[in-house]
């Protein structure tokens, strides 16, 4: 008896190369979404790609998913909105302090 080889081909392709219905199909696979599922998949270049896998009966495909990946996720809090001084904020502190602070409304001339 020979043994027959069943060896299954492997593919690795970005999800926009597939037909519409092997999209379909692997949407079906993951009808929540691929953040579960998803694997990192380091490259010798030491670039990276994340992949959700998806089998038929003839191949192994390892689908390429674009993810947009925070390089830096301190850049929001390190950026300054404000200048060292917020303009204004001493003359509204100097008339809160003349009528004590209360919470009544104030006359405002123009």
């Amino acid at each position: 008896m020979t043994k027959q080889n069943t060896a299954k081909k492997h593919i690795v392709t970005s999800f926009h190369n597939l037909t519409a219905e092997m999209q379909e199909a692997v949407k079906g696979k993951y009808p929540l979404g691929f953040v579960d599922a998803m694997i990192r998949v380091d490259k010798p270049s030491g670039d990276f790609f994340y992949a959700v896998p998806f089998d038929t009966d003839e191949v192994a495909y390892l689908v390429k998913i674009d993810v947009k990946v925070d390089d830096n996720p301190h850049e929001e809090e390190d950026k300054d909105y404000y200048d060292d001084e917020i303009k204004g904020a001493d003359e509204i502190q100097d008339d809160g302090s003349q009528d004590g602070g209360g919470d009544a409304d104030d006359e405002v001339n123009i």
